[in-house]
């Protein structure tokens, strides 16, 4: 089986409802982004970070995947597919996807505010018990924070990322600018030759590879466009 990189931003799942991550005023769901998305504005001001993430998994949890999921889940039908996304919803895994990579973390998840990455001190939330109430602590003692990888982190999974990219046969890019580091470095990655396909509806600048074809449509008509030209392959 021919191996497919995916690599998705906001875009992805804005037709489902979700609101883009970060916008041109520099505001996500009318807050600052660096004061609900950064290491500063946590240690400042953990309980406006936490009511905030609690927020955010209500609307996940009242969201559903659209077609573009849907079509990258069916992908798995006749490849080998690797789903590395930027988004921090869990719509490609309520789709079917069955290997997603989080760059930027997973909003279902909570962690040691001392240790994010130490599994032993992660819990998943679901949609029944998704509240963490302001002060929680993890089994370390720190407080429990979102398993959000903020600004002014590093990124843990860019390397699995990485080895990915290096293996892909077709690597496709839905629903992101390539404006926001490491993530949008992973296309340095794919092999010369290897066909790139990018699905928005803006222009997406990337430089050095000329096997580029850019359909300029939202994720799942693009989507359906794409699925189109490998069954034509």
């Amino acid at each position: 089986m021919k191996k497919i990189v995916i690599l998705t931003g906001a875009g992805m799942s804005a037709e489902s409802g979700l609101k883009t991550f970060r916008d041109a005023d520099g505001l996500w769901e009318s807050y600052p982004v660096q004061q609900v998305a950064s290491h500063e504005g946590w240690l400042n001001d953990p309980e406006l970070v936490t009511k905030f993430y609690n927020e955010r998994r209500r609307q996940l949890i009242d969201a559903q995947p659209n077609k573009g999921h849907r079509l990258v889940a069916g992908l798995e039908e006749q490849y080998n597919v690797t789903v590395i996304t930027q988004n921090v919803d869990n719509l490609h895994e309520q789709a079917g996807s069955s290997k997603v990579i989080h760059l930027h973390g997973e909003l279902m998840k909570v962690c040691s505010s001392r240790d994010t990455e130490n599994q032993h001190f992660w819990q998943t939330l679901t949609a029944d018990n998704y509240e963490v109430a302001p002060g929680t602590k993890a089994g370390d003692g720190s407080l429990l924070r979102p398993y959000i990888v903020f600004f002014g982190e590093s990124v843990p999974m860019i390397e699995p990322a990485i080895n990915e990219t290096e293996q892909a046969d077709i690597f496709i890019i839905i629903g992101t600018s390539l404006n926001v580091y490491p993530a949008a470095g992973l296309v340095q990655y794919v092999r010369p030759g290897t066909p790139i396909y990018i699905i928005d509806p803006k222009s997406v600048s990337v430089s050095g590879n000329s096997n580029i074809r850019h359909i300029m449509k939202g994720a799942s008509e693009g989507m359906e466009e794409l699925c189109g030209i490998l069954e034509e392959q």
